[in-house]
């Protein structure tokens, strides 16, 4: 089953390699899509094994509180759809740095392009050791072995069909994540004895939906949910549907795949824990996979593999999409030429997909990455809300500085193990608002621009229209 779901993927991106032809096509698809179809897209690109493993990982360890490190990203993407989704699409920028530009200038730019490649690639190294982990167990390799199968097999196929074989393989990859995860979870629950056995088994702080500590949950919501403001992946989607009522419903088709596959993620950490209470908690999920019998292993292995693939797909076209548009068109192809563009975000492609498996081998802390990742990410929503509802607070060069100092603050105090008692996600939101605010109180700088605010000529284009509006009412 895993083979034939590999071959299909395979096929499909087959299929769409005539999309991938101009660089244009390569990073945006080469056509709109529907809302459902985006939404779903963006839902599977965030339900990778970090999500899957990762999620189980935690509640194995802290209860079904865990839910809501996946619960966040449902919260974020339904305030993404209220108050960002439109907004985004009137920009129509590819990547998140070139949005960012319109307010704050090229330094920005260039700045949130590092910091956003850095947390792709570290989402990308906690999806192969989960990843990994998963198929080492399962399938009984090695585990390292697994993570470079992961590895090739999973970038190879975006490098052949580009963005628009991305969507599409992805809209497979949801399916199945969904239908794996409801049968493990299913099957998890019947063999931990169903809910009175599992509230006599565990301590009753497992079954609290505050047992994690509202320290941790109001990280979560800060890192997940702010960060869906400011995602490469995300805002690339943005531009693959027509309108911005679409864009804005595309946000909420992924808060509902989203925020119950936590809880199914988390209940079988949970029902790992009663089973198997001595197992390495990274191992609860694919221990509860064994469990199965062959076929629903087979559905259940299929879904754990399409979570990699569809995390990996969206993380390595992201980064290279960063790397093309940032840095080698602008430095290393000034004059745009077509050819030359497409053959380096081909092998950027390659590249992102595989220089994050080298780190893969030596790391183990899935959830602690991809949350670091996810606090990155939320440095960079800042600025977004600043952008679109308060441009004139700060200043551009206070972005800059900002943005800068947030890289190090934030990965720091990760390393020295978030003193204090303090998480790295407040470290991410307080760090460029500190700067901002001192810009802010020191008057200096210049003041960043309003990014949907209308040029001179637009906006004398739109008087005369309206005169002209008004003139036709007046004759009638």
């Amino acid at each position: 089953m895993a083979v034939a779901y590999i071959v299909v993927i395979a096929a499909v991106s087959f299929i769409a390699r005539k999309a991938g032809a101009t660089s244009e096509g390569f990073v945006r698809g080469g056509r709109v899509f529907p809302a459902a179809v985006i939404g779903l897209f963006m839902a599977s690109e965030v339900v990778g094994t970090t999500a899957s493993i990762g999620t189980a990982q935690g509640a194995f360890t802290y209860g079904i509180s865990a839910a809501w490190n996946l619960g966040a990203l449902g919260i974020g993407f339904i305030v993404f759809a209220v108050l960002f989704a439109r907004r985004f699409k009137q920009l129509d920028e590819v990547t998140i740095s070139g949005a960012l530009e319109r307010g704050y200038g090229v330094g920005v730019r260039r700045a949130a392009s590092v910091i956003m490649i850095v947390s792709l690639l570290l989402v990308a190294t906690a999806a192969y050791v989960s990843g990994g982990a998963m198929i080492s167990a399962l399938l009984r390799i090695d585990a390292n072995w697994a993570v470079v199968i992961v590895g090739v097999l999973s970038s190879v196929y975006v490098v052949i069909g580009g963005m628009r074989s991305v969507i599409y393989t992805n809209l497979i990859n949801v399916f199945v994540k969904v239908v794996g995860i409801v049968v493990v979870a299913v099957s998890a629950y019947s063999a931990a004895g169903g809910y009175e056995h599992i509230s006599v088994s565990l301590p009753s702080k497992m079954l609290d939906w505050d047992g994690v500590g509202w320290n941790q949950i109001g990280a979560w919501l800060i890192a997940g949910g702010g960060a869906m403001f400011a995602t490469q992946y995300v805002v690339q989607a943005m531009t693959a549907v027509d309108n911005e009522a679409k864009a804005r419903n595309a946000g909420f088709y992924t808060s509902l795949v989203l925020i119950p596959y936590g809880f199914l993620a988390a209940l079988i950490g949970v029902c790992a824990a009663v089973v198997h209470p001595d197992i390495d908690s990274i191992q609860a999920l694919p221990t509860m996979v064994v469990r199965l019998s062959p076929i629903l292993q087979g559905i259940a292995v299929t879904g754990l593999i399409a979570s990699v693939f569809g995390l990996i797909s969206a993380l390595t076209i992201g980064a290279s999409t960063l790397l093309l548009k940032d840095f080698y068109q602008p430095y290393f192809n000034p004059s745009d030429n077509e050819r030359k563009a497409v053959r380096f975000a081909r092998l950027s492609t390659l590249g992102c997909g595989l220089i994050p498996v080298a780190a893969a081998l030596g790391a183990s802390d899935v959830l602690g990455m991809t949350f670091l990742a996810k606090a990155l990410r939320a440095s960079l929503a800042v600025f977004v809300v600043l952008m679109f509802r308060r441009p004139s607070y700060g200043s551009r060069q206070g972005a800059l500085a900002a943005l800068c100092l947030s890289l190090p603050a934030v990965i720091g105090w990760y390393a020295a193990g978030d003193p204090f008692g303090i998480d790295n996600a407040y470290i991410a939101i307080l760090t460029p608002l500190l700067v901002m605010t001192i810009a802010q109180l020191s008057g200096r700088g210049t003041k960043a621009s309003a990014p949907l605010a209308r040029t001179p000529s637009t906006a004398a284009t739109a008087s005369v229209a309206d005169s002209c509006r008004e003139a036709a009412r007046t004759d009638t």
